[in-house]
């Protein structure tokens, strides 16, 4: 949408994600990433820490709870969303306003890491409600195709696993 605010952050969550479920059942995320810059001073010849910034995210649906079950506390991530400002009287009467990031993409860094990727079970339909962002589920599988990856009229599961088989091009 036009006007909206997009950042990516990349940094460490400070805990493992919370997730709670809205009154009507709705899944959500919560979790803060810590994003701290370095820079290196040539005077003192080390590197220094600036200023941390914590920042509140927050995912729905089906993928809050791949966000819950996947990343915990310390792990290095690159998350990208769009920033939302939400007012509210705290417990004192005051007005605040706090900023938030609702994620649309989020996953483990794998500059100091490996992961291992495992596809989710599609639960059969699109989740682009609200504007939520959604797990991307519900594309349509090959009929008795047993591996989630494969393409239709594709005679193996992975491009990737046959050296050779598709010449020196990549299969895309």
């Amino acid at each position: 949408m036009a006007g909206e605010t997009v950042i990516t952050v990349v940094g460490n969550l400070t805990a493992d994600p919370e997730l709670r479920y809205t009154q009507n059942g709705l899944p959500v995320a919560n979790f803060t990433i810590a994003s701290t810059p370095r820079t290196f001073d040539r005077q003192a010849n080390e590197w220094k820490d600036g200023d941390a910034l914590f920042l509140r995210a927050s995912v729905w649906r089906e993928f809050a709870e791949h966000v819950a079950g996947s990343l915990t506390k310390g792990m290095r991530v690159i998350a990208t969303g769009r920033l939302r400002q939400r007012s509210y009287q705290d417990r004192e009467g005051q007005n605040r306003t706090a900023i938030e990031l609702e994620v649309d993409e989020i996953g483990p860094s794998l500059r100091y890491a490996t992961a291992q990727v495992t596809r989710a079970a599609s639960n059969g339909g699109g989740n682009f409600q609200g504007g939520q962002g959604g797990s991307g589920g519900g594309r349509p599988q090959p009929k008795g195709s047993d591996e989630p990856w494969s393409t239709p009229g594709s005679s193996s599961a992975d491009a990737w696993s046959t050296p050779g088989s598709f010449g020196d091009d990549t299969p895309f």
